[in-house]
């Protein structure tokens, strides 16, 4: 079972408007998924009431994150996308180390990059893999990042945080379809923001297939060392 976690200390960054889109494709494309609202504020929660036949499920993370994802194995759900707050720092923490990879929204700017920087000290303490996505951005202009978001990548790049080689850009087509209780790719996969959701899920699964090889291989060269 994979779970991506969504995180970071800055509140307005997108991880709930992604945490939609990204378990929403997932399932779109058959995937076993269930989304864990661990925000107070409820947005997942309010956008899902909207959805008919409440697919993908839905948990409220006040029952407790590992005790859910614990249940979500049992049931064989193969993707788990959890959305976190800005606040209840505990709660990510407990978020964050049950991740197989941390996804962190950050729009280009100072202060987003300034709240990246303490989700990134929380993943490497727990030792799980993390990647910047940078959100709400500048849409590009004869396939040119804005300067900011390229100013954000550069800085980002500088101090060894991954980040997505794409973006996910300020489309009224994402709000706009949330709204109604759906996401860009079911509505019109085939427009920007649909496409920009496809490509970011492409990302995602590779990059958690060579995590996965990864943790494989220390697993072979632990056996043969014992």
């Amino acid at each position: 079972m994979n779970v991506i976690t969504l995180a970071s200390r800055k509140g307005g960054s997108g991880k709930s408007t992604l945490t939609a889109h990204l378990a929403a494709f997932a399932h779109k494309l058959g995937k076993r998924s269930l989304i864990l609202d661990a925000d107070p504020q409820g947005s997942l929660t309010l956008w899902h009431s909207l959805r008919r036949g409440g697919e993908p499920p839905l948990e409220n993370a006040a029952r407790g994150i590992d005790r859910l994802i614990a249940h979500a194995m049992i049931d064989g759900v193969e993707w788990v996308f959890i959305d976190t707050a800005p606040t209840l720092w505990v709660v990510v923490q407990e978020a964050i180390r049950a991740a197989t990879l941390v996804v962190i929204p950050a729009r280009p700017g100072f202060f987003d990059l300034a709240a990246v920087t303490e989700t990134v000290k929380i993943a490497r303490e727990r030792n799980k893999p993390y990647a910047v996505v940078i959100n709400s951005a500048p849409v590009k202009r004869d396939e040119k990042e804005a300067p900011a978001v390229a100013a954000s990548r550069a800085k980002l790049e500088a101090l060894g945080i991954p980040v997505w080689s794409g973006q996910i850009s300020q489309r009224a087509g994402y709000m706009a379809s949330l709204a109604a209780g759906f996401s860009a790719g079911e509505v019109a996969p085939d427009s920007a923001a649909g496409q920009e959701v496809a490509r970011l899920w492409s990302a995602i699964e590779r990059s958690v297939a060579a995590i996965r090889g990864a943790q494989a291989d220390a697993g072979v060269m632990h056996s043969r060392a014992a």
